[in-house]
C-alpha cells in the first residue's frame, strides 16, 4: 500500500468514525422519536465516557489526513461535535453529585447508624470512578426459587445473599419494562453488589401485560412479600427491615407495594423514575412518545380513562399517600423523556403536605 493509499483510507476511517461518534453523542440530548432509538437515547448518556474516547480518536485520525483537506475538516468538525456533546454528562456530574449528597447528608447524619455499619459505608454516597469502572462484582450466594404459578404462569426469585451467615436486612428489587416485559436477573449487577454489603437481595417477578392486567401485577408483589417473609428464617432476612427497590414499571409497583393498607411491614422504599399518576400519564403523555403511553397504559389496565378511570386511580400511588408511610426516596432526571419528573415532584410535594399535617396534629 502506498503512502498515498494509507492516507486515503486514514482521512476515510477518520470520517466515518467522527460521523458514527456523533450520531452516537446526538441521542444526549435528542429524545428518541420511536421505540427503535430508544435504546440509544437510554444508553449514549450512559456510555459518555467510551463516546468521548472515540470521538477523540476519531479528530486524532483526521488530523493526520494532510492530502484529504476536505474530508479532514469535515471529520474534524464531526469530531469536535461530538467530543463538546460527550462531554455534556461529564461536565454536568460533579454539580449532579453535589446537589445530591447536599440532600442526602442532612438525612443520613440524622440516622443513628451503628459505628461497625459505619466504618463499612463509603465517605461519600456517590463515587466518581464508579462510572468509568462500574459497580464491582464481588462473590455473594446465588440461588434462584419458584414462588408462584398464578393462573398457571410460574413466578421465581433470585436470592443474593452476603457469604457471611446470620441474619441481614433485606432489599426486594422490582424490574421495570412498562409492565410487559423483563426479568429478576435484569439488575444482577447491583443485586450482587448490594449484597455484598451485607444485604439478602431479593429480585421478584410478577407477570406482564397485556396478557395479565392490574391488578395482577401488584398481586404478585403481594404474593412474592408474603413468601419472603414466611421464608424470612431459610434465607438470613431479618423481617423488620425489608425495604423495596423499583425501576420505572417497577418503582411503580414497588410505591404501590409499600403505601397499600394492611400490607407486608415494609421500612424504606426507592422509586427510580417511577410513574405515580397514571390518569394524568394519559391525559400528558411525553413528546415525542417513543413507547406509546396510551397503548401501554390501555394494554396494562384494560382501557382508556373513559373506559376504565377507577382502574387508574387504584393504580396511582399518589392516591395512596396519608401520614405514616414508610420513608420514600424519589429518584428523576430532569430530561427523562419518558417519565416526566413532574410526576415524582408531585408526589413528594403530597409526602410533605402529610407529613406536616401528621406533625401539627
Amino acid at each position: 500500500m502506498t503512502k498515498k493509499a494509507g492516507e486515503n483510507m486514514r482521512s476515510r476511517l477518520g470520517l466515518i468514525l467522527s460521523l458514527l461518534g456523533l450520531f452516537l453523542s446526538s441521542w444526549i440530548i435528542v429524545p428518541a422519536p420511536n421505540f427503535t432509538l430508544l435504546p440509544l437515547a437510554v444508553g449514549s448518556p450512559e456510555i459518555s465516557p467510551i463516546l468521548l474516547i472515540g470521538n477523540l480518536i476519531a479528530l486524532l485520525l483526521s488530523f493526520t489526513a494532510k492530502k484529504q483537506l476536505l474530508l479532514a475538516r469535515i471529520a474534524i468538525g464531526f469530531s469536535l461535535s461530538g467530543i463538546l456533546l460527550s462531554s455534556l454528562p461529564l461536565l454536568q456530574l460533579p454539580s449532579t453529585i453535589q446537589q445530591a449528597e447536599a440532600q442526602m447528608q442532612p438525612l443520613l447524619s440524622n440516622l443513628q447508624i451503628p459505628a461497625d455499619l459505619q466504618a463499612k459505608m463509603r465517605r461519600h454516597p456517590f463515587v466518581l470512578a464508579d462510572l468509568f469502572t462500574g459497580l464491582a462484582k464481588p462473590k455473594v450466594r446465588h440461588h434462584q426459587q419458584n414462588f408462584a404459578a398464578a393462573d398457571g404462569t410460574p413466578l421465581n426469585i433470585e436470592i443474593y445473599q452476603p457469604l457471611t451467615t446470620g441474619k441481614h436486612p433485606a432489599i426486594v428489587t422490582i424490574y421495570g419494562g412498562a409492565w410487559r416485559s423483563g426479568e429478576p436477573a435484569q439488575k444482577a449487577t447491583f443485586n450482587q453488589y448490594m449484597a455484598a454489603q451485607g444485604y439478602t437481595v431479593v429480585a421478584i417477578d410478577y407477570r406482564h401485560a397485556p396478557q395479565y392486567r392490574y391488578p395482577a401485577q401488584i398481586q404478585d408483589v403481594q404474593a412474592a412479600l408474603n413468601f419472603i417473609l414466611q421464608q424470612a428464617a431459610n434465607y438470613e432476612i431479618d423481617s423488620s427491615r425489608i425495604a423495596v427497590i423499583g425501576w420505572s414499571a417497577g418503582a411503580h409497583l414497588a410505591l404501590l407495594a409499600a403505601y397499600q393498607p394492611n400490607t407486608t411491614p415494609i421500612r424504606a422504599v426507592i422509586n427510580y423514575y417511577g410513574p405515580t399518576n397514571l390518569l394524568q400519564g394519559y391525559k400528558e403523555p411525553p413528546s415525542p412518545d417513543p413507547i406509546n403511553t396510551k397503548a401501554v397504559l390501555t394494554a396494562f389496565l384494560g382501557g382508556s380513562p373513559e373506559e376504565v378511570e377507577t382502574q387508574y386511580k387504584l393504580a396511582s400511588p399518589i392516591n395512596y399517600v396519608k401520614s405514616n408511610l414508610p420513608p420514600t426516596l424519589l429518584i428523576y432526571g430532569d430530561r427523562d423523556h419518558l417519565v416526566k419528573p413532574i410526576f415524582g415532584q408531585q408526589l413528594y410535594q403530597r409526602l410533605q403536605s402529610h407529613q406536616r399535617l401528621s406533625q401539627r396534629i
